[in-house]
């Protein structure tokens, strides 16, 4: 048999093409493109200048607001920074009368956070997880509120609750003179009536984290469960539930950080006065308010911190510790 057609031995595979031989001829050697000027400059910027505003927008402000929660300071010069050490925290734990009252109604809105709206999402997302007709309409709509920002959610819930033109007024009648009820003025129900909207809005999210969750349930585990004899309830109790376990740490989480930072709602309906202060919005008062006590206000800032790290740290070791052990 000739040589043409025959395997080719390693050396003539390794001589080089003859000279004449065109661009396409030529066995693709293998070779490092290495990076021009201008790409090594285009990669410095693209992640060097997200990465300076990050430092400055969190990292730089974060520690400037530890520093100055030390100090008083009304805005106006750093001249006027003075050094008072834990006066600033020692008067927001004995003096001011709106700190606690905004503390027990943070814990509230966790609670009712984690009692009606968590519930009600896992609710939805096991039935949505059934691959009923429609669903993916009914996704979409559960989940809209949380698309919306707060501020119009704010406004729209305002046009609910308004004491002479709103929906609940219009349907109880209590919508005429002397029988009004006043949704956002009344220390009494404001809160209660914010928290409203806000569980509103948390549905969907939770709907969308349970829903996601629920599709890596593996199907087997159902089919065992039924093969053994037991019910729709039975299966969810025993078998789907257990496994939800890593999506349950997550809606802890996030349900937590969310009532920390809530502010836009309360802020739309009144403000954050009369009954639905927060850790947010006094921050807010200090700092940006008539008095501008940058100081002080910074001061509630720690203190908002220190709460939020004292949840995410345990989070995010109990996280890594799992991926090491994977």
């Amino acid at each position: 048999m000739s040589t043409e057609t025959g395997t080719r031995t390693p050396e003539a595979a390794a001589e080089p093409p003859p000279a004449g031989a065109s661009a396409k001829e030529r066995a693709p050697q293998g070779h490092r493109r290495l990076l021009t000027r201008r790409d090594r400059l285009i990669l410095g910027l693209m992640a060097g200048v997200p990465t300076l505003v990050h430092l400055a927008l969190v990292w730089v402000a974060a520690l400037a607001s530890v520093a100055l929660a030390f100090t008083t300071w009304d805005g106006i010069g750093f001249g006027s920074i003075t050094w008072v050490g834990l006066d600033n925290f020692r008067q927001l734990f004995t003096d001011n009368p709106q700190f606690w009252p905004a503390v027990q109604h943070n814990v509230v809105w966790f609670v009712v956070l984690i009692l009606i709206p968590t519930p009600l999402g896992l609710f939805l997302a096991v039935q949505l997880d059934k691959r009923i007709r429609f669903s993916r309409v009914y996704q979409t709509a559960f989940f809209l509120p949380v698309v919306v920002s707060f501020a119009v959610i704010g406004f729209v819930w305002q046009l609910v609750y308004n004491p002479d033109t709103g929906l609940i007024n219009s349907l109880i009648g209590a919508n005429e003179p002397g029988h009004y009820i006043d949704w956002i003025g009344d220390p009494d129900l404001n809160l209660w009536a914010v928290l409203i909207a806000a569980s509103w809005r948390h549905t969907g999210y939770m709907m969308i984290l349970y829903l996601a969750g629920l599709k890596g349930v593996d199907p087997s585990l159902r089919e065992a469960s039924a093969l053994d004899g037991a019910n729709e309830w039975q299966t969810f109790r025993h078998v789907v539930f257990p496994t939800l376990r890593p999506t349950n740490t997550i809606v802890l989480v996030v349900t937590i950080i969310e009532s920390l930072r809530a502010f836009d709602l309360v802020f739309v309906f009144n403000g954050g006065a009369h009954g639905t202060e927060l850790l947010s919005i006094l921050v807010t008062d200090n700092i940006i308010g008539e008095s501008s006590r940058i100081g002080y206000g910074s001061a509630i800032a720690v203190v908002l911190l220190l709460i939020s790290l004292g949840v995410i740290i345990p989070y995010l070791v109990s996280t890594f510790r799992k991926e090491r052990r994977s």
